[in-house]
């Protein structure tokens, strides 16, 4: 009897092809000259091999015999996912926060976190009070409190460099005190009320009872499930940058002990996730590859791995117009999530 064609595969199981990602998202409906959605050709080869000479009784027992042969191929580890499986993979995508066998991330941090959110957090908890900080008309933070949040954070020198050519006006003219307060408002940490940004009654529970480590994983927790890391990048979506954050935490547990090139991390990243080049529009001066990798540098190393605190970065003051840079794992990231083989 024939059995390739008899293969049942539910939409939102890990795609045959390894990538991880949920079926109907990856292969579900793309279609090969030969036939077979894209992605499929390696695993459907194996089964053909797996099944010659095989003989069964009926539909069920067969497709009970590939089901089998699918899971084990689903549970190896791969060498692009650096040891995960594509079923630990596609955990690691769509159940991040949720698959606590895998990977645990602590509702309270066993240290004070040290990081740029929480630099800009903490400003903006001291400033909103017991009163509240008057919105502007358009639901910004006023212009007063962005120019002393980044004198701040900056430093008198920081500051005269950052204003040299624009100076902070409004709240989205100092991005990480813009983002910052999105991702609080978003963790639901603060709100508008009546005008006035206040801080949510949850909020300054957290902050009487545990302090910045208890607020550092809401706000962790918003930045990646909630936010959205595209925003004003004008890069194309890519989601699954920001979908595989945790597949690059577990990079840098394993790599960022030593100082690693951005572009490192960026090939790992494609090595992983080919089918994303898919995507890419790119210009005629820069492929499908450089473009992907430098959304991916920006979005996944330098504005979330470096501003949560767990990566810090170096660039090379000598290539100023170079967009690589280098990086390596802080000691916050141990705190922050915990890997369990």
């Amino acid at each position: 009897m024939s059995t390739g064609a008899d293969m049942k595969i539910g939409r939102n199981d890990p795609c045959p092809c390894g990538s991880g990602i949920k079926y109907k998202k990856c292969c579900a409906g793309k279609q090969e000259a030969g036939g077979q959605p894209a992605g499929m050709g390696e695993a459907m080869g194996e089964l053909r091999e797996l099944l010659k000479g095989q003989s069964f009784s009926s539909l069920e027992e067969a497709n009970a015999f590939i089901g089998k042969h699918m899971q084990q191929r689903n549970q190896a580890p791969m060498d692009d996912f650096h040891g995960l499986s594509s079923e630990q993979m596609h955990r690691f995508l769509h159940f991040p926060f949720e698959t606590p066998h895998l990977v645990t991330f602590p509702s309270q941090l066993d240290i004070a976190p040290e990081a740029p959110i929480m630099t800009f957090f903490n400003l903006l908890a001291d400033a909103i009070g017991e009163e509240g900080l008057k919105a502007t008309a358009t639901g910004n933070l006023p212009r007063n409190f962005c120019r002393e949040a980044a004198l701040a954070f900056l430093g008198e020198e920081g500051y005269r460099e950052k204003t040299r050519f624009c100076g902070i006006n409004t709240e989205p003219d100092f991005p990480e005190l813009h983002v910052t307060r999105l991702v609080a408002e978003l963790a639901g940490l603060i709100r508008k009320y009546k005008g006035r940004f206040i801080l949510g009654r949850e909020c300054r529970k957290l902050l009487a009872e545990k302090g910045p480590s208890g607020i550092y994983p809401r706000l962790l927790r918003a930045f990646t499930r909630e936010y959205n890391w595209g925003y004003q990048d004008r890069y194309p979506d890519f989601q699954i940058i920001q979908q595989s954050f945790l597949f690059t935490l577990h990079l840098l547990q394993r790599f960022g002990a030593e100082w690693q090139m951005s572009g490192f991390y960026a090939d790992n990243f494609l090595r992983a996730f080919p089918a994303v080049l898919g995507e890419a529009q790119p210009l005629h001066f820069e492929t499908a590859e450089d473009m992907v990798g430098r959304c991916y540098a920006i979005r996944v190393l330098d504005r979330f791995a470096g501003f949560l605190g767990l990566a810090e970065i170096e660039r090379d003051p000598d290539k100023r117009f170079s967009d690589e840079f280098r990086l390596r794992k802080l000691p916050l990231l141990d705190h922050v999530v915990q890997f369990h083989p």
